[in-house]
């Protein structure tokens, strides 16, 4: 590649930015890196009318938590600025009015009420209307008009739009990184709209002058613009610029049925859909995922490595990405393979990190200064974190570390619970009071030893005694939960175990 690679990520701020929109991110920023090039963040609000507050900010927000924040864009000028599109809008009319000059475009002054009357009237006789070279001449534009009448209605302020002059009997040759070579039909296309009667230019339009204007060398976006592709090659051609590389990314599908992933997928199954929390649906961030586990399952959706390889950090996703791999046909979503991939970075995670992150809930349940002491926290979270898949697994985990159980199992007591429990379990009391040195080591090998003296079995003694600490049959080795609440706490455990149950 001679010229320094540029790619954009250009979303609109009309909401949230779905995780689709997230992955099309992260593929403009792989590929970016991949090869010492740009990721530009612009923002394309020229729809005043579908604009949202605050998600300009959100976007920004997203990026900058999954670890992929822009080289250039809002707040960052690399001398391609500025970077919103309602910004640039003295830009457009120029290159719109160039492609008049040029005969490459038209005005074109039908109302919205004599368009949608010829809508009708070919629906009505099963047809569908299309505003292109069989009809042009025939509807109020400059092309069916006379010069002097076109400039009356000019200098009179009549409202109108600039259509495209989409020429027939063409065969588009259109490329695409990922799709390879597809061919059109020029008499299938419309005349696109590319600048509209409030003076601002449509996505077509402002979209190819930016990235013109801005030196983008590839265009990696989502499928659902392939079918502009056709007009925005021809818009190229039309300036006589030089077209930028394609690459039209697959959708992301629903984990089940048809159709791509949605807002109301994720409400009726339970998972996020956002990355960041927005209005009432929480986000990948708020749900505890790792934005690392985010970003290594999406970089999967759709691209395949070439390898078995499925656990990746962002420079080995770097090194290893090539849009070649990417597939054409969409990826399915599967929130249980979010989970497994948010698992393995817990386990990755330092202990005390973690343990910072769960110490509000602790303290929120206990007043024990020993126990909610982050020392304290840590060393629950390392015997007990290789359960977890999220942070907020921890509690439901580990309860029995800082409070005693308040009930027991019920399946578990009357399995474990027999004529002899009660006398071995006080003849165990006595067997740990004098222990001096309560390490898990020391007091398992003194309490084994004790078994092993009565010719007790292990079943005799074991399950019970967690039971009565733990208040069911879950948790790390029983000594080392000995070892950590202590031997005044094991004990009085032990004997209110007693006292209830027996």
């Amino acid at each position: 590649m001679s010229k320094k690679v540029r790619v954009r990520f250009a979303p609109s701020p009309t909401g949230p930015l779905h995780i689709g929109g997230v992955r099309t991110a992260l593929f403009n920023y792989l590929f970016a890196k991949k090869h010492g090039g740009d990721f530009i963040l612009r923002i394309e609000d020229t729809d005043q009318n579908r604009y949202v507050e605050g998600a300009e900010q959100y976007i920004i927000d997203s990026l900058n938590w999954c670890g992929i924040p822009f080289d250039e864009g809002i707040g960052k000028d690399g001398g391609y600025g500025p970077y919103r599109q309602s910004e640039r809008k003295s830009l457009y009319k120029k290159y719109a009015d160039e492609l008049i000059k040029n005969g490459k475009a038209y005005y074109a002054f039908d109302t919205a009420e004599s368009l949608d009357g010829h809508r009708k009237n070919h629906e009505e006789n099963g047809k569908t209307f299309i505003y292109n070279w069989h009809n042009r001449l025939k509807l109020d534009n400059s092309l069916s008009l006379m010069p002097e009448e076109v400039q009356q209605r000019l200098d009179n302020g009549v409202e109108f739009v600039i259509r495209f002059l989409t020429p027939p009997d063409e065969k588009l040759e259109l490329n695409d990184i990922i799709r390879g070579s597809m061919q059109i039909d020029t008499n299938v296309l419309d005349d696109k709209v590319l600048f509209k009667s409030d003076g601002m230019p449509t996505y077509h339009l402002a979209n190819i002058v930016d990235d013109h204007l801005m030196e983008i060398t590839h265009v990696i976006r989502g499928e659902e613009w392939l079918p502009s592709l056709a007009l925005h090659k021809q818009l190229y051609d039309a300036f006589g610029w030089d077209l930028p590389e394609f690459a039209h990314l697959p959708l992301i599908m629903k984990p089940v049925g048809k159709g791509k992933l949605s807002k109301r997928d994720g409400e009726k199954l339970g998972f996020p859909v956002f990355p960041l929390s927005w209005n009432e649906s929480a986000g990948y961030k708020e749900e505890g995922y790792f934005p690392e586990a985010v970003i290594n399952f999406l970089a999967l959706l759709g691209w395949n490595p070439g390898t078995e390889q499925e656990l990746f950090s962002l420079d080995e996703l770097v090194a290893a990405f090539s849009l070649e791999r990417v597939n054409k046909s969409g990826a399915r979503f599967d929130p249980e393979k979010t989970k497994w991939y948010n698992q393995h970075y817990l386990q990755q995670a330092v202990d005390v990190d973690l343990a910072k992150s769960f110490l509000p809930t602790v303290k929120k349940q206990t007043t024990n200064e020993l126990y909610s002491s982050l020392e304290y926290v840590t060393q629950v979270v390392t015997l007990i974190k290789e359960r977890a898949v999220f942070v907020s697994d921890f509690w439901e985990l580990s309860d029995y570390f800082f409070i005693a159980p308040k009930k027991y199992n019920e399946k578990a007591v009357k399995k474990q619970w027999k004529e002899d429990t009660a006398d071995i379990m006080n003849d165990l009391i006595a067997t740990i009071k004098p222990i001096e040195d309560f390490s898990s080591e020391n007091t398992e090998t003194l309490v084994k030893a004790w078994i092993a003296e009565k010719e007790l079995s292990f079943g005799k003694v074991m399950p019970p005694l967690r039971l009565f600490l733990v208040g069911d049959m879950k948790g790390p080795h029983i000594f080392d939960i000995m070892s950590m609440i202590g031997k005044e706490e094991s004990i009085a455990r032990i004997e209110t175990a007693l006292n209830k149950l027996g």
